[in-house]
């Protein structure tokens, strides 16, 4: 058993589709089924029920995946120990955001003060995988959103989590539209209009949604999608409304003159910073995380 072998099933396991995990290692998949079992045959358990071209983990492969997360986990931390010893300039930072309107800006003016430290983004649209990215160890930091019913309290045991924003959502219309140019609603008001929105599953339309039914109705989904600028050419279009966190409206600002703040209910959204505790953050993570919390509190001093 070696380091390659524990790789590729570490791969299978996470994918658990032999093709996606050959293409994703750049491998032939016939070299690696049988990486696989020789490693199979080498611990004489099987590792994956197998069923035509689809597999899942067994309770053999679970135990193993398990070990070999907390290795690679282990080798990472040391890898990362090793490259501070070496400078602590230097290093690269895996950042996974819900946000990631703010990257831009945010980076820039880091950079700026680290130009040698480089980061791996990541874009995650749940809460739930941005977790599973933490847990696994593949990212560093998550600058995230949980739901209304985590907020202000403690993340599950080994992740740590800080505040960073309470960030109002607006509802933005169509030029034209007889709400635009208001300085506030009631979100009642639309319960009729047309809605343009992110796809179902994702935390922002979860939590509008939720807004929504506070007030007495289910939104009238016309369109979704996954790009927000798509989304926004709907509108600018007339085909329909929708909600706009402050910070996109910030970073757009085109987009002001349309956006109409939600005077009941109150609508936001708590964004915050996530990372393991149980595991060797990086002098560049930890520098980057402190320049993370500075930022959005002149960020929160900023007025709407």
């Amino acid at each position: 058993m070696n380091l390659l072998q524990l790789k590729y099933f570490q791969t299978v396991a996470r994918m658990e589709h032999m093709t996606q995990a050959a293409r994703a290692l750049s491998i032939a998949q016939p070299s690696l089924s049988q990486t696989i079992a020789h490693l199979e045959d080498e611990l004489g358990v099987p590792l994956f029920e197998r069923q035509g071209r689809y597999i899942r983990l067994n309770a053999f492969g679970r135990v193993l995946l398990r070990h070999v997360e907390r290795l690679f986990g282990e080798l990472d931390e040391a890898r990362q120990e090793l490259a501070d010893l070496a400078g602590t300039e230097y290093g690269q930072i895996a950042l996974s955001v819900i946000v990631p309107q703010i990257l831009p800006e945010l980076l820039g003016a880091f950079q700026e003060l680290h130009p040698h430290i480089s980061f791996h983004l990541f874009h995650q649209r749940t809460l739930q995988a941005a977790q599973q990215q933490l847990e696994r160890g593949e990212i560093d930091l998550c600058i995230i959103s949980p739901p209304l019913e985590q907020e202000n309290t403690h993340w599950q045991e080994g992740l740590g989590w800080i505040p960073l924003l309470n960030e109002e959502i607006y509802l933005v219309v169509p030029l034209g539209h007889p709400l635009a140019g208001r300085k506030s609603i009631h979100l009642s008001e639309v319960a009729h209009e047309p809605f343009i929105s992110l796809r179902a599953g994702d935390s922002l339309r979860e939590l509008t949604d939720c807004f929504c039914r506070q007030v007495g109705f289910t939104p009238r989904i016309v369109f979704e999608g996954d790009e927000t600028e798509t989304i926004r050419g709907l509108v600018r279009a007339g085909l329909g409304v929708t909600f706009i966190p402050r910070l996109m409206v910030r970073s757009t600002p085109q987009l002001a003159a349309r956006a109409l703040p939600i005077a009941e209910p109150r609508c936001q959204r708590q964004l915050g910073l996530a990372w393991r505790t149980t595991h060797y953050l990086s002098q560049a993570a930890q520098q980057f995380r402190a320049f993370v919390i500075q930022y959005f509190h002149q960020l929160e001093q900023e007025s709407p």
